[in-house]
């Protein structure tokens, strides 16, 4: 073993899938890119990490609605420059030649090239860690992206593709809570 500052140790553990989160505040739709997001247990309520410095946390607040949009491998640049750019200043959607469609139980928009679309709604806000606990209202995927790997953020530049996947559904069927 080599020792790892303690300051990276989240690059271990960092979840993935990277994420873009829409939000529209006063007719203005806005995209940020996040890697911190997690979901609670096997209900649709999943968290993410943000705050007060971010431009589209007044308008999650203020709304408290959003769409979490799953890019494909393919979206990688993409989803970064968004996340280096604000939106206080920068039309995304433009900027990035991204789709927005209207969502059926929110404001805020999904992203036609995104592999995924989960429209949610802000059930708390723990302002202590910046966490964000949204409900998810309706979800949407796109059969039609080739691309269908998902991109993790390892947290310090790097990501990781998906790869290969590995079923073990039979051998977990009897483990898992029913409908999942």
């Amino acid at each position: 073993m080599r020792s790892l500052k303690l300051e990276k140790a989240f690059t271990l553990l960092e979840p993935g899938p990277l994420v873009l989160v829409t939000t529209r505040d006063g007719g203005r739709d806005n995209i940020m890119t996040l890697s911190w997001t997690m979901v609670l247990d096997f209900s649709p309520r999943f968290a993410l990490t943000t705050g007060a410095w971010n431009h589209s946390f007044k308008a999650l607040s203020k709304t408290r609605q959003c769409v979490i949009a799953v890019p494909g491998a393919d979206l990688l640049d993409k989803a970064v420059g968004i996340g280096t750019c604000s939106g206080a200043d920068t039309d995304k959607f433009a900027e990035f030649r991204l789709t927005p469609l209207p969502g059926r139980m929110v404001d805020a928009p999904l992203i036609k090239e995104c592999l995924a679309n989960i429209e949610c709604r802000v059930v708390e806000i723990i302002k202590r860690h910046d966490i964000v606990v949204l409900e998810a209202l309706a979800a949407w995927v796109n059969p039609a992206r080739r691309e269908r790997r998902s991109v993790h953020a390892v947290g310090d530049g790097r990501f990781i593709v998906d790869g290969r996947t590995l079923d073990r559904r039979k051998r977990m069927a009897d483990k898992l809570p029913p409908g999942v």
